[in-house]
């Protein structure tokens, strides 16, 4: 594999890929353009999959603000990550590699500590997407789960029964990817219209079954819950952020599929920026009307069916037939998100390997040549994912906290090279003038600055417990 620019060569070191900058990336050989520049849009649109992404993980929120983190909690966070995606998006315009934020690292950091920061970035970066997937994964055993809970009060869900859920879908979603994902990239495509169609279709007929029974506004706008235990209102509702955020989890998806699509240093930017649109737009639009249409919120968190936004919908409908199908449709839309997900985090793996970063470089690093996919990338990601879903069958509260270390993970990999940035005073010798995805002066340095800041909050309050007091039940509680 050659790296190929027409602005300043750079080269490889004995590990992380050492030297500067290149205006536009070429790839030669393995790895060839196939994703058009829907489909790689699509991609990165359907691995967050905003509306779905909140409804799966609204029972937090619920108890840290209600109603008040769930309708301000999406804007104050479509100012922070937009401020992150701004920050990615202009320096995949220069830099679009698989690799993205380790890469650009390793490009802005001095000599001497280049290597380190860079493979620190980068592992950081993997375990994110390990644990960003494993988060979407279990999303569907909870449904499933809360579907049988609705139908049948009487049975008892064990751990295993979440176990085995979890590990199929997790080892079909890896076959997929493995044997058909490159000869069906189209998939995406069905993935973001089918899922923006459900948007519409599930807050319409909400919206209209419960026609005569709204919430007043009062109770939609400016009622704040905290049942969280802590004192502090401020606190429950940043700790409650975490639900508004994992809307945007695995927003630098496009970043690491920039290999794989055609005219990359622009398509990239137009994914993160339209991902981050389109997600604030229906999620937004969900929470409201589902606010509206929800008569009691304390029976949503209370729920037998362990599923929150099923209760929801059952009582915006009235129907449970209707909630059913609509929890259905959430189980699928979650499954389009793994196979994105996994697709996404196995080119980082890849990437890593191919810069001998890694255990097993040798291995990662292969292109098979039939399925022309990364196997054993896919597969390294599989094995990982399938030990921490062991981790289940002993402690549920320490397999949520792994998942939501994904999102610590995240924000602490924008963070890095955000901050070198700075520290390279965003000169034009790092972000050439013509680029193609440039911010006036002034916003450039204040969206890498709240990056920065953004990173330092989410690693403070979102380690905070959720709920108090701490119990082995209740700690790092993401999913309800």
């Amino acid at each position: 594999m050659r790296f190929a620019h027409d602005f300043v060569e750079f080269t490889r070191g004995e590990g992380l890929i050492e030297q500067i900058q290149f205006k536009d990336l070429l790839i030669q050989g393995e790895g060839a353009r196939q994703m058009t520049k829907l489909e790689t849009i699509s991609a990165s649109w359907v691995i967050c999959d905003s509306w779905a992404g909140i409804a799966g993980t609204m029972s937090l929120a619920i108890a840290q603000g209600g109603p008040v983190t769930l309708v301000y909690g999406p804007i104050l966070t479509l100012i922070l990550v937009g401020a992150c995606a701004l920050t990615l998006a202009e320096l995949a315009s220069v830099y679009p590699t698989a690799g993205g934020q380790y890469h650009w690292t390793s490009i802005l950091a001095p000599k001497s500590v280049n290597r380190a920061l860079s493979y620190c970035c980068g592992m950081t970066n993997v375990f994110s997407w390990i644990a960003i997937c494993t988060g979407i994964a279990i999303i569907p055993a909870q449904l499933i789960v809360g579907i049988a809970l609705f139908y049948n009060p009487t049975y008892t869900p064990q751990a295993w029964h979440y176990f085995l859920i979890y590990q199929a879908i997790n080892g079909l979603v890896l076959l997929y990817n493995i044997t058909l994902l490159k000869r069906s990239l189209w998939i995406h495509d069905v993935a973001f219209f089918a899922t923006l169609t459900s948007f519409f279709v599930i807050t319409i007929t909400c919206v209209a079954r419960s026609s005569s029974n709204y919430q007043p506004s009062v109770s939609v706008w400016g009622t704040f819950i905290n049942d969280s235990g802590w004192s502090s209102g401020g606190i429950a509702f940043l700790t409650g952020l975490v639900t508004p955020n994992y809307m945007y989890a695995g927003i630098d998806g496009a970043l690491h599929l920039a290999e794989e699509c055609e005219n990359a240093s622009t398509v990239v930017p137009r994914a993160l920026i339209s991902t981050l649109l389109i997600g604030f737009v229906s999620s937004f639009t969900f929470i409201i009307a589902m606010l509206y249409c929800t008569n009691d919120l304390s029976t949503v968190v209370t729920s037998a069916t362990e599923v929150p936004i099923f209760e929801m919908w059952y009582q915006a409908t009235r129907s449970d037939v209707a909630a059913t199908v609509f929890v259905v449709v959430l189980c699928c839309a979650a499954v389009f998100a793994l196979i994105g997900a996994q697709q996404t985090a196995s080119r980082l793996t890849w990437s890593l390997a191919r810069d001998r970063a890694i255990i097993g470089s040798k291995w990662l690093s292969e292109i098979h040549p039939k399925f022309e996919v990364p196997v054993w990338g896919l597969i390294f990601n599989f094995v990982i994912m399938f030990i921490i879903g062991c981790i289940y069958l002993g402690s549920s509260s320490a397999f949520n906290a792994f998942i939501g270390s994904g999102l610590v993970l995240q924000h602490i990999s924008y963070a890095i090279p955000a901050a070198l940035l700075m520290y390279r005073k965003r000169s034009e010798m790092w972000l050439p003038r013509d680029r193609t995805f440039r911010l006036p002066s002034v916003a450039g340095w204040s969206v890498n600055a709240i990056t920065i800041g953004f990173a330092i909050l989410v690693v403070i309050f979102y380690d905070f417990p959720t709920v108090l007091p701490v119990t082995s039940s209740n700690m790092s509680k993401l999913h309800g």
